[in-house]
Order: structure tokens, then C-alpha cells, then sequence
């Protein structure tokens, strides 16, 4: 009878292993998993954990949390800084100028991105309003109406739609009239002038300026940091009319023998004012000659950033002045959203699970997937792929390729863009992509509606974790890109709702936003026309 218990006990422990050793796996596949293939069989997992509770722990440690306001400074000398480390007077910069006659790309320059809820939080501390808009659920809502504005704007952009065919679309509520909610999803922090007065930068792929407001401001939103003065700075110089530089721009206009400039955004915010040559500074590099856009008439609401940092692939965007120290070529990890459970990494890129910006061929990694880019004569700015399908569960779903391809008048196809949030494909390929995933999550507790954009949410409270299908891309030439659950199940508010985040496009453009992108490396060889996805995670 001894010998009889010791076996059933036995028995009991290798079972309590054997648990035990499938959960590790199960967690591990947690991660993102990028697989260079050609064949149709799956070589990736079928079902991943979502962890639940810590998700909705992480979101109300979050709002509980005491905010630190800005720690603005202002002085005529360094500018304003949030930090101690942000003072560039006692750095030995290391000195570039801008090149556009081709080069080695030997330049390699790396920045701090932080996401916008975090920037709107401290904003709102610093003008009285705590706890007044920091919310998730608050967040959530405000990140969908600017998602729709964004989505509106890139459509009417890429197929000439008037405002009376966008309304017929379904993009949300608010999408045309509105500018409260403001622009930008992600800011660097960089100097301008010099000395280098340090300014947060909206970063944008789908934009080919680079712009700052500036003194004197016949209008400009409230920004953070103090405006930018060019009078203070040494190398603040004005483009001529007759510049080449003033002949790229698409609409330039001309005053006092100074060029002059002008953009607009998709929800209603702008910038005008002179074009000049300045010296940015990022980290230790500085580089000069650079052309920005000197602001002296701006709307938006920026969330305290002064500007915006286009990284585009147009001749006049960041990435396109420096590619001849760059190489053109850069790569970004984005910070997740406040609440997100990620996956940690030794890999990890943007260093204690916050996200970078890189540029330089020296930052392009090795051993990332390469998807190659196709241009849009269009839209020559913005970044599009080739995806041949989409898999849920570790299977591909019936859907034909050729609803993702972009036709020979440039309509259509697949943008990847850091201003969108939430992914959207075509109707047709939406709906076959979501029906699959809710019958693969048929024993989860749906929603009997939707919440806000999305249509397929789940009541997912008081559960510790959950097992659901992975969710895939698969990209043309073979690569296929398997998300983290915690990029297509997310939070919607503190009560454990969880949504399914991709959405319906009618137009038949479709976009792969920074939900799906987070805390991925994502690489962009502009020179080569390639983009990368991984090795690493941030």
C-alpha cells in the first residue's frame, strides 16, 4: 500500500512538471516570432497566453500613480530641460554636416522615444488638471478620434476624396471637424540651434519637413518647453527664394527674399513660416545645415512638443537631408501604451522597456526579416509593403492577395505608418480575418457590442490569463510576422475589456499602425528599399 502511494504521488509530481514546462512554453511564445519562409505550413505557434490580470494591474497602478509635472526651465543660454542628463552644454559633440551628394552613411545616432500618453499625463499635471484626463479609458477614447482623423487624413491624401465621400466612410466619430485632440503619437527629444536648446519632436513616416515654432509668434500652441528663439541662435540662417532647398517644397511661397513654407495635418493643425538652415543636435552627434521650418503660425495641440521631426521618404524629411551620413537608412523600437504586458528580452533595444530611434547603417540590425519596400508614385512619402495574406492560430486565412496589392494608378496597398494606430484592412479581408479569430475564441465572454472603432471585445475580468490564437502577417517573399497578444487583445479600459484592434477599411487602403508595431525593431534601408522587421524587442 506504501509503494502504491509513493507512485500516485509520483505520478502526481511528474504531472505538476509536465504542467508547469507547458506553461514556460506556452509564456515563451508570448513573444513576437518572425519566421523567414516560403512554404504555407505554419513553423510558428498556434495559441499564446494574454496576461490578463497583469495588464489591468499594470493600468491601475498607472492611474493611481503620482504624476511628476514638467520641470520646465527657462533660460536664455541651455533652453528648458525635463531631466539632468538632458543638458548638452558639457557633452563633446561629435560634429556632422548634411550631405546630399551620397556617402559612407557613417553616421549612427540614437534617441530616447517617449509615447504620448505619458507626455499628456505630465502636461496635464503641469496645468492643474491631475487625474482629470489620465485615465486609460479617457486615453483610449482620445487615441481613437485622433486615429480616425489620421486615417481620413492618409485616405483623403492617397485617393483624392472629397469631405462629403470621407463622411459616407466609416472612420469613427469626429473624423473631419475638430482639432482638440491634437497630433503626434511618439516625441524625441533633440537640440535645436546653437547652443542647442533641447525641444520634444512629434516623429512622423508619413511627413517630409522638419519644423519647429519660433519667435516671434503671431500664433502658436502652448509647447512645453520655451519657443525657439533664432535670434539666440549662432547658426540660424534663412534659405533664400532661389534656393534649391526652397524649390523642393511643394507649395513654397516667398517674403523679403525669404522662402517661405507651409503644412497642414489631417486634423485640422498647421505650421507656416520661414525655411532656414539650423544645427540639431541628437545625443553627442550634431549635425549641421539642416532645413526646418521656422514656425511662426501653428495650431494643433502637440502635447507640449515644439514641433515635428518628419521622417518620410521624401528629399526634404530628416532621413532624406542626411542620407549621405546616414545612408538613409534608420530603425525604431515603440514604447508600449501604458498597462501593456510585454515580453522582456535581453534583445531588448530601447533599454528597460522604453522604445528608440536610431539612425545610420551602423544601427541596421542582423538576423531582422527584410520585407521589400514599394514606392507609390502617389504618395512618395509614405512607406509601403507587400503583404500577401494574414494566419490566425497558426493557420492562413482564405483570403486572396491580391485585396492588399496597390494598383498601377497607386491605389490601394499597405502603408506602414508611426501617426495610425490601429491596423486596418479591407472590409472584405477584415472580416474573413475576424470572423476566424472569434471562432478560434468562441469559450471567451464577448461583448454583445463594440467599443469605439472596434467590433469584437471581450469581458475578460477576473481572469488571471487567457489562451488565444496568434495572430500573423504574411509578408511578400516570404516572411511571416507573429505578434505578441498584447498587440491585437487590448486593454479599452480599467474593468478588464479587452478588444480585438484591428479595424475596417472601406476605401481598400490598408495600414499597419504602432499598436501592432510596439515593441518591435523595426528597420528602414531607404537606400536599398528595404524594411525590417526584429531580431529584436523592446
Amino acid at each position: 500500500m506504501v509503494a502504491v502511494r509513493v507512485k500516485v504521488a509520483e505520478a502526481r509530481l511528474l504531472l505538476l512538471s509536465v504542467a508547469a514546462l507547458l506553461l514556460l512554453i506556452s509564456s515563451c511564445a508570448a513573444a513576437t516570432t518572425i519566421t523567414n519562409t516560403t512554404t504555407t505550413s505554419p513553423t510558428y505557434p498556434e495559441f499564446q497566453e494574454l496576461n490578463v490580470k497583469e495588464t489591468i494591474t499594470a493600468i491601475q497602478s498607472n492611474n493611481r500613480a503620482p504624476r511628476a509635472a514638467y520641470n520646465v526651465t527657462s533660460s536664455t543660454t541651455t533652453g528648458s530641460k525635463l531631466n539632468d542628463d538632458d543638458d548638452e552644454d558639457d557633452i563633446d559633440h561629435e560634429e556632422y554636416e548634411r550631405s546630399t551628394n551620397g556617402g559612407s552613411g557613417v553616421g549612427k545616432w540614437k534617441l530616447k522615444v517617449v509615447h504620448r500618453d505619458k507626455m499628456s499625463s505630465q502636461y496635464s499635471n503641469r496645468n492643474g488638471n491631475e487625474g482629470s484626463h489620465t485615465s486609460h479609458s479617457h486615453l483610449f477614447r482620445a487615441r481613437m478620434k485622433r486615429d480616425a482623423k489620421r486615417f481620413a487624413s492618409l485616405t483623403r491624401r492617397l485617393l483624392n476624396y472629397s469631405d462629403s465621400e470621407l463622411e459616407s466612410l466609416d472612420f469613427g466619430s469626429g473624423v473631419v471637424s475638430g482639432m482638440e485632440q491634437g497630433s503626434g503619437e511618439y516625441f524625441v527629444r533633440i537640440g535645436v540651434g546653437s547652443p542647442p536648446r533641447s525641444q520634444y519632436m512629434v516623429i512622423d513616416s508619413g511627413s517630409d519637413i522638419v519644423w519647429v515654432q519660433c519667435q516671434p509668434c503671431t500664433h502658436c500652441y502652448h509647447q512645453s518647453d520655451p519657443i525657439f528663439d533664432p535670434a539666440r541662435s549662432a547658426s540660424y540662417s534663412g534659405v533664400s527664394c532661389a534656393s534649391s532647398l526652397c524649390g523642393s517644397l511643394q507649395n513654397p511661397g516667398c517674403h523679403s527674399g525669404r522662402c517661405l513654407y507651409k503644412a497642414s495635418y489631417g486634423d485640422g493643425s498647421y505650421t507656416q513660416g520661414t525655411l532656414a538652415l539650423e544645427t540639431l543636435t541628437l545625443g553627442r552627434a550634431l549635425v549641421r545645415n539642416v532645413a526646418i521650418g521656422c514656425g511662426h503660425m501653428n495650431r494643433g495641440m502637440f502635447v507640449g512638443a515644439a514641433g515635428l521631426l518628419g521622417l518620410g521618404g521624401g528629399a526634404m524629411s530628416f532621413v532624406g537631408q542626411l542620407a549621405g551620413l546616414t545612408g538613409g537608412a534608420f530603425t525604431y523600437c515603440l514604447v508600449s501604451r501604458g498597462g501593456r504586458s510585454g515580453t522582456t528580452s535581453t534583445n531588448a533595444v530601447g533599454g528597460g522597456g522604453g522604445g528608440s530611434l536610431e539612425f545610420g547603417r551602423g544601427a541596421m540590425p542582423v538576423g531582422a526579416a527584410w520585407v521589400p519596400l514599394i514606392r507609390n508614385p502617389r504618395a512618395p512619402s509614405l512607406y509601403f509593403v507587400g503583404l500577401a495574406g494574414l494566419g490566425v492560430g497558426g493557420m492562413r486565412v482564405p483570403i486572396s492577395g491580391d485585396v492588399f496589392r496597390q494598383t498601377e494608378m497607386g491605389y490601394g496597398g499597405v502603408v506602414m505608418d508611426t501617426g495610425t494606430a490601429v491596423t486596418r484592412f479591407p472590409t472584405l479581408a477584415y472580416e474573413a480575418f475576424r470572423d476566424t479569430f472569434l471562432q478560434q475564441t468562441a469559450s471567451l465572454p464577448r461583448l454583445s457590442s463594440g467599443v469605439s472603432i472596434f467590433d469584437t471585445c471581450y469581458d475578460l475580468n477576473g481572469f488571471v490569463s487567457v489562451r488565444v490564437p496568434t495572430v500573423s502577417f504574411y509578408f511578400s517573399g516570404g516572411p511571416i510576422l507573429t505578434l505578441p497578444a498584447s498587440n491585437f487583445l487590448i486593454p479599452v479600459d480599467e474593468k478588464g475589456t479587452f478588444c480585438f484592434a484591428f479595424a475596417p477599411s472601406a476605401s481598400g487602403l490598408s495600414i499597419i499602425g504602432n499598436i501592432q508595431q510596439e515593441g518591435i525593431q523595426i528597420s528602414f534601408d531607404g537606400a536599398n528599399g528595404f524594411v525590417g522587421f526584429g531580431p529584436n524587442v523592446c
